[in-house]
């Protein structure tokens, strides 16, 4: 099968969807890889380590013309107009977009998004949330350890004692997760805060403190509990002394990461205007929500403008969009292990490209087929 690479052409997109690791095995498999020159560039791969892992260096639109296409993301109108009806597309292509499905449904594709995979233990190697979240998360600690004007861990020296650095983090699911281990590994002292009671002991195994809010009603406890590992929106009461005890916290703190998302609906706001203002003057914000809050804000925090690092109150907040796109080598590397993975359900070895649709995750991912929306 000809499996097509294009060079992302999405701003500030600095990952591949294959990699020579993953190239070499395609080819392998009999399969013949179409790498636009220069894919591979931005992510430190260059098109020699292509074609010597078996791959053929080829235009734009020989990678889009491919019967199978591997992306990072959504296919732009432009290159929606270089693919064939029929075309096989896999990336991260946005389930809950759904205008962007109707275009690659009218364009005759078959794609799968990746992000729809269920959460389950067959489809771990396959989850690119995980994989790109976790990269997020090490990247927030280590920007905000360079934009904050202070030490992160505790030093004793001659010429005095510094203290720690306060980092409280807003959300624990994979990024905040790692977010806790990088701050830790730093030497500063760590609090999070998370809407599921069960992360918890997590929180603390990583040597954070977890920003406990109790539960007053079954309501609140059912909606804590979250679904497929995500959480679900929290009754109004306890997110009110959520947000207190937060803030107190926050006023406290150097640093803040936020990582709050729920799929399909905007990002909470967690970080008001008038916690900023609590803040110390030269505390960092660095909101990986940017750019998915709700209509009028650009993240977690109200203030947080998408794409952009600004100061507001004496507080440096970071809209950073694309954090896996800044550790592009690594964060290339995984997903294309994801999309091996994946590709494994619908590429078997003893026949062409098929679409199985008794297996609950090629089912899950699958958005457009002959034409029509199959998820929106």
């Amino acid at each position: 099968m000809l499996i097509g690479v294009p060079l992302e052409t999405a701003a500030g997109e600095t990952r591949v969807a294959v990699t020579p690791e993953t190239a070499k095995k395609y080819v392998a498999q009999g399969h013949t890889v179409l790498v636009q020159t220069g894919a591979g560039v931005a992510a430190s791969i260059t098109d020699a380590a292509f074609e010597a892992a078996g791959a053929r260096i080829v235009d734009r639109a020989e990678a889009l013309g491919a019967e199978l296409v591997l992306k990072v993301q959504r296919p732009s109108a432009e290159e929606l107009a270089l693919m064939k009806p029929g075309t096989a597309l896999v990336g991260m292509l946005n389930p809950f977009d759904k205008p962007g499905l109707t275009a690659m449904a009218a364009a005759g594709l078959t794609s799968f998004a990746l992000e729809a995979a269920p959460r389950t233990t067959r489809a771990q190697s396959m989850d690119v949330l995980s994989s790109q979240a976790n990269i997020a998360g090490y990247k927030a600690v280590i920007m905000a350890a360079d934009r904050y004007q202070k030490f992160f861990p505790m030093l004793m020296t001659a010429a005095g004692t510094v203290k720690a650095a306060r980092v409280v983090i807003l959300g624990v699911g994979v990024a905040g997760l790692q977010a806790i281990a990088t701050a830790k590994r730093l030497g500063a002292v760590i609090e999070a805060s998370d809407v599921r009671p069960s992360v918890k002991e997590q929180v603390e195994s990583l040597g954070a403190k977890f920003i406990d809010v109790a539960f007053e009603t079954a309501e609140e406890k059912e909606a804590a509990e979250g679904v497929g590992g995500y959480a679900r929106p929290m009754p109004a009461s306890w997110l009110e002394r959520q947000k207190i005890e937060v803030a107190k916290r926050v006023a406290a703190a150097d640093v803040v990461i936020s990582t709050a998302l729920i799929p399909g609906r905007a990002a909470p706001v967690l970080i008001t205007e008038e916690m900023v203002k609590a803040m110390k003057p030269g505390s960092v914000i660095i909101d990986i929500a940017a750019g998915k809050g709700p209509a009028g804000h650009d993240g977690n925090c109200p203030l947080t403008e998408a794409g952009r690092t600004v100061t507001k109150h004496g507080v440096h907040i970071v809209g950073e969009t694309n954090l896996p796109g800044l550790v592009a080598a690594d964060a290339s590397a995984l997903y294309a292990r994801n999309v091996l993975d994946f590709l494994k359900l619908v590429l078997p070895k003893d026949g062409g490209f098929q679409v199985p649709m008794d297996d609950d995750i090629v089912a899950a991912c699958l958005m457009t087929q002959a034409g029509d929306v199959k998820k929106a």
